[in-house]
């Protein structure tokens, strides 16, 4: 049965450099194949892996709504949209990749999203992992991208905001009645010392933290270069820390819920 691993937290936090660096975990410590989802309409995930993808499913469907797909005598038009949808897999050692893209419409992703869990629902059965990368908010969970979630990781900045915003997620996810059966909350681009505003902030919120993954000056000389995160070598303070995470997490079944 395919795990599910997906990420969540506000802008800026470092969701897809942490997905990038599960996704390497996985492929060298659990095996292959994994699929990396980008539902990210900012479609980062690719450049993280060293990845180029080309039609997004966002820009499929919107050809298709437009009718300016040509579609073959005697196909029907969802066969020949299932045909392109597949066509927009990037294929490399050991790990797909989809791409969701942008909508079809100005501020409309429910067709899109409804397209990519059918699709997704699909795949599954091919791969051992899946690692999803997402917006900001919850907002991909709650319109049902996907039947359940193994692992919700919720990554925070070394901020009050960004603890707060783990807060509203968390509450969120109550709120909207998810299917998630475990969250793990990350601190990323922790200080050795975790402000004191910040601690207070989470234990406030009732919150403890699952992991911290400190400053790596490695991952911004990766992103200047455009170099995949796939590539960043063993013993990398954000790989070490990361490797840790991913340890914890799969030792935990994923019939393990915290509320």
């Amino acid at each position: 049965m395919t795990v599910s691993i997906a990420m969540a937290g506000k802008g800026g936090t470092g969701k897809t450099s942490i997905a990038c660096l599960i996704i390497r975990y996985l492929l060298r410590h659990e095996g292959s194949p994994v699929l990396a989802v980008d539902a990210d309409p900012a479609a980062n995930l690719g450049l993280g892996l060293g990845l180029n993808f080309g039609n997004t499913i966002g820009s499929i469907l919107a050809e298709y709504n437009e009718n300016k797909l040509a579609i073959p005598a005697g196909l029907s038009k969802d066969a020949f949209l299932n045909s392109k949808l597949n066509e927009s897999i990037i294929e490399s050692q050991g790990i797909d990749l989809i791409t969701m893209g942008r909508g079809e419409g100005s501020g409309c992703y429910c067709f899109p999203n409804n397209v990519l869990k059918s699709f997704i629902d699909r795949l599954l059965p091919n791969y051992k992992f899946m690692v999803m990368d997402n917006e900001a908010g919850l907002e991909h969970l709650s319109r049902g991208t996907t039947e359940s979630i193994d692992h919700l990781v919720i990554v925070s900045n070394h901020s009050v905001k960004g603890a707060r915003t783990v807060g509203t997620i968390i509450q969120l996810i109550s709120e909207l009645k998810l299917d998630i059966k475990r969250r793990w909350v990350v601190l990323n681009q922790s200080p050795d010392k975790v402000d004191p505003l910040v601690e207070a902030e989470f234990a406030r919120l009732g919150v403890s933290l699952d992991a911290r993954i400190p400053e790596d000056r490695l991952i911004l000389e990766y992103d200047w270069n455009q170099r995949s995160l796939l590539d960043i070598p063993e013993g990398a303070l954000s790989v070490t820390a990361v490797d840790k995470m991913m340890k914890l997490i799969l030792s935990k079944r994923s019939s393990e819920v915290r509320a």
